[in-house]
């Protein structure tokens, strides 16, 4: 790939961090950053801005779900791709609210560890199969609660969405990935980004799934067959 996707592998074993890396690297991708607990996650992802963090959820020094939520929280677009030997359903539903964009278990192949990462880059959600719909089903849960006492300041002028924009934001709370809304759309995949980073930006959210809950919040979820 002519502009080369920026990534840091995060993995507490040595032999399985190198593995990672290593592939990564011979598919075409800058790994240009490593690390082996959380805390040094943290610092090197602030020292080195990765596009896509490749991030195990067990680690020392630091969680991988408190890591994830530091880097995101330092740079809102550094994408995180878990990576983890568990696929509990808590486990799954803490890193997405930690900010994760996706969620891989381990036992998933080479090719498949590549395509999630380049698709995360795209800022798809990736998850393993049949972890998708659990998410979505966590964001509906999470938009049936009272919203933070921060977001109510904010909520009295609303902000005006052209109709594409509101197309797109429907399509991402039925929990459709940038590529399928393309292909419904008849649009370029970075017409549609381009189409929920403006969103996001006029809604003054900082990820996907705050950008769900806020969609489902206004019933838009359910204006879309």
């Amino acid at each position: 790939m002519s502009d080369q996707v920026r990534v840091m592998v995060v993995d507490d074993h040595p032999m399985w961090r190198d593995a990672v890396s290593r592939d990564l690297a011979e598919a075409g991708f800058a790994v240009i950053a490593t690390a082996g607990d959380g805390e040094e996650a943290v610092r090197r992802a602030r020292a080195t801005s990765p596009q896509v963090v490749v991030l195990d959820l067990n680690l020392p020094a630091l969680s991988g779900a408190e890591a994830c939520r530091q880097i995101v929280g330092h740079d809102p677009t550094a994408r995180v791709l878990v990576l983890s030997a568990s696929g509990e359903h808590a486990d799954v539903l803490e890193a997405v609210k930690s900010g994760a964009t996706g969620y891989l278990v381990k036992s998933a192949g080479r090719d498949e560890l590549i395509d999630a990462v380049r698709r995360t880059a795209l800022g798809d959600p990736v998850f393993t199969p049949g972890l998708a719909g659990l998410v979505l089903g966590e964001f509906r849960r999470l938009a049936a609660e009272p919203p933070p006492a921060a977001s109510s300041a904010s909520s009295s002028a609303v902000p005006q969405l052209t109709a594409r924009e509101t197309e797109v934001l429907r399509m991402v709370a039925k929990g459709l990935s940038y590529r399928q809304i393309a292909d419904r759309l008849v649009l370029s995949h970075r017409t549609v980004q381009n189409h929920v980073q403006n969103t996001l930006g006029k809604l003054q959210l900082h990820n996907r799934v705050e950008l769900v809950r806020y969609a489902i919040e206004q019933g838009l979820d359910d204006e879309l067959q």
